[in-house]
């Protein structure tokens, strides 16, 4: 039986969340990111003032931006001090990941209802095995779409393709509210053209060797010679690029993928020094343990290893970790750990990102406790 994968991405999903709260903001520029001190101000007419993006001072970045704002070039990751200068106009809210999280439960469980099939693959994006489904693909597509819709009044685009990697592809072809259908025969015509980068696994580091050899098109490099592509990127990953550009795919919808790490991070608004901003820091090392230990019981989970992230000035970046005794789970347990790791690490220089990291996963629901740890402050801090 040929499979019948969707592909389904929500389209500018947090900027979009947040045109449902303020509808106001519909066909304007706006970029989500930076700071909660960015919320919108009642005036006395009942009216909202918005922060313009041309006001911004800080070290953010762009969590998503609305179609509106990307035509002047802004994109998810972009600094917003950079971002400024393309589009000084557009509107700045703060990221609200509770809603986020709130509308993609929502979406998930309107699909679910139709098609149970789901590999959930981000807050905002999912595979649907529609293989064994009964009935026409396209309705069945748009069903999903008008599900999701009812559900949380937000547009979402699907491709439908005989793999996963075909999908995703097929799901950005016609943002946003799109649907497109494809099958092996549409490759030449409608993957081939377009540029390499746009394969799941070919990143700006992949995409730029892959320009180096003059390769810039999937069609170029379908068309490489094969042991070209073997003297630079080996046996194994030569094989996959030309897997791929002839749209070869085998990776099975896998419903019930148990997660390798859990982690929670931040990028600081400024540089912060371990002596001089020994309270920020702290109070910033200990709420990201509270959240991960949230996220861990939530989702029933406890940590062997517990680790830690650390980006300089320099944009040097470092990870540390460490192997417990005991699976933790609570805020203290992983705060006591991700504190071991930071003892090994060099704290001179400033820091512009810190995250704490929980792995080696499991449900056994045993949990060293704090007291089980070796008490005390956060020390390494001084």
């Amino acid at each position: 039986m040929c499979r019948r994968i969707a592909h389904l991405d929500m389209d500018a999903f947090y900027a979009s969340v947040e045109l449902l709260r303020y509808p106001e903001l519909r066909k304007l520029p706006v970029v989500i990111g930076g700071r909660s001190d960015n919320q919108p101000v009642v005036l006395k007419d009942g009216n909202r003032h918005f922060t313009r993006l041309r006001d911004y001072a800080g070290r953010g970045v762009i969590t998503t931006a609305t179609y509106e704002a990307r035509v002047f070039g802004v994109s998810s990751g972009m600094g917003l001090m950079k971002a400024a200068q393309l589009a000084p106009n557009a509107i700045l809210l703060p990221a609200d990941f509770q809603a986020y999280r709130h509308y993609s439960r929502l979406f998930k469980a309107a699909v679910a209802d139709i098609a149970p099939q789901i590999e959930d693959c981000g807050i905002d994006e999912i595979y649907i095995d529609l293989t064994t489904l009964p009935g026409d693909v396209l309705a069945i597509a748009q069903r999903i779409k008008q599900a999701v819709w009812e559900s949380t009044g937000l547009s979402c685009s699907i491709g439908v393709a005989p793999n996963k990697l075909l999908s995703k592809i097929c799901s950005d072809l016609e943002k946003p509210d799109g649907l497109t259908l494809m099958g092996l025969a549409d490759i030449p015509a409608r993957i081939w053209p377009l540029p390499a980068k746009k394969i799941n696994g070919i990143g700006p580091k992949l995409n730029q060797k892959l320009a180096a050899l003059g390769i810039t098109t999937i069609a170029e490099l379908a068309r490489a010679d094969a042991g070209h592509l073997r003297i630079h990127f080996g046996q194994g990953y030569s094989r996959w690029l030309k897997e791929v550009s002839h749209g070869v795919d085998e990776r099975p919808v896998i419903t019930n993928a148990e997660p390798k790490s859990i982690s929670r991070e931040t990028t600081f608004e400024r540089n912060l020094h371990a002596r001089h901003d020994r309270p920020v820091l702290s109070e910033i090392f200990t709420a990201l343990c509270k959240d991960l230990a949230k996220d861990l019981q939530r989702r029933g989970y406890t940590a062997r290893t517990i680790g830690i992230k650390l980006r300089y000035e320099d944009f040097r970046t470092i990870t540390r970790d460490i192997t417990l005794s005991f699976p933790a789970g609570d805020a203290a347990a992983i705060r006591r750990a991700a504190e071991e790791c930071l003892r090994r690490v060099p704290l001179k220089r400033k820091l512009r990102l810190l995250g704490v990291r929980a792995s080696s996963l499991s449900t056994s629901g045993i949990s060293q406790s704090a007291s089980e740890m070796r008490q005390g402050e956060l020390s390494l801090l001084v």
